[in-house]
């Protein structure tokens, strides 16, 4: 085991030199009869020096549509929060794909900020897992990615709405009668739906072929204890010190305690909500502030090293 640990460290600390950058591509997993196109961006190793992208508000480092080096690489799948997007953890994205990972991110239709329309709606509660699962079978066997991918070392990554995405997809399930409890003098608009017990129908959630995930500030309305006895993948949790967007620290802090398998939990102390978003740029932040601008003395830079070497971490020794 100790011999084990110290490969692992010593990958961690050396992947980063093997592959020079990034390469980063958009593609459409097209639309079938278990949902509507879906926006993705892709990661992946590149072996060309380091660039610069610009994606609206946002600059991405790495080198667009590089060639992808390696083979049998791990994938690691990413959800985002409500009314996200796909670039939201793009600094996240790339230091995994720097380290041998293919990464893959989607606007999750209906719930994005390019398309918003059922953000408030109870329905992406049940669609979220399936645009996952969708998304998984077209890196496996559609993407530019798909000869490359080992289909046997599979992870997830969710803030959010998307950790709590993470959550179905490693095996916990809906108790809406804990729902209908948990909304109880909520005014927002999932919660009115909710208490008028206008429940989505019930589709398949678990997907069997992620192996460890990595969930930070999930929202657990519709979850209860019992919920998570079929989690038995590893797991690293994150919380914000502060919570914020309908996250509360002490649901998250309930969660740990009734995740039944051993897994991490680490509290990010000063953070609020949304400091698991990457960086902002600075016409980012003027435009979004209350998702961009931290309390004093939180550094989010330094903050997203600590985090993404610590998901590197777990990823490589799980995956």
């Amino acid at each position: 085991m100790r011999i084990f640990s110290f490969l692992v460290a010593a990958a961690v600390s050396l992947a980063p030199t093997l592959v020079e950058a990034a390469g980063f591509r958009f593609v459409e997993v097209p639309a079938d009869t278990a949902g509507p196109a879906l926006d993705v961006a892709i990661w992946s190793p590149c072996p060309e020096p380091p660039g610069e992208i610009v994606a609206g508000r946002t600059v991405v480092p790495g080198v667009k549509d590089c060639p992808i080096r390696g083979s049998k690489l791990p994938l690691v799948v990413i959800s985002h929060g409500r009314a996200g997007s796909f670039l939201s953890h793009h600094d996240t994205a790339a230091a995994l794909a720097d380290s041998g990972f293919v990464v893959a991110a989607i606007n999750h239709p209906g719930d994005s900020v390019r398309d918003p329309s059922r953000s408030a709606d109870s329905s992406v509660f049940v669609t979220r897992p399936t645009d996952i699962r969708r998304l998984i079978d077209f890196m496996l066997t559609g993407s530019p990615a798909a000869a490359v991918i080992d289909r046997d070392r599979i992870g997830f990554f969710g803030f959010s709405r998307g950790g709590y995405t993470g959550l179905l997809t490693a095996g916990a399930t809906f108790d809406w009668a804990a729902a209908v409890e948990n909304c109880q003098g909520v005014t927002r608009p999932v919660c009115e739906q909710i208490l008028r017990k206008e429940f989505p129908a019930p589709v398949p959630m678990h997907d069997a072929r992620i192996k460890a995930a990595v969930i930070a500030d999930p929202p657990t309305l519709v979850f209860s204890k019992s919920s998570y006895t079929d989690v038995k993948i590893p797991l690293q949790l994150w919380a914000s010190a502060r919570g914020g967007d309908g996250v509360f620290p002490q649901y998250v802090a309930e969660l740990d305690k009734d995740l039944p398998a051993p897994h991490e939990y680490r509290v990010v102390a000063n953070s609020a909500h949304f400091a698991f978003i990457a960086p902002c740029p600075p016409e980012m932040a003027a435009a979004v502030p209350e998702i961009c601008v931290d309390a004093a003395g939180f550094d989010r830079v330094a903050f997203h090293k600590e985090l993404n070497a610590a998901m590197l971490a777990f990823f490589a020794k799980h995956l």
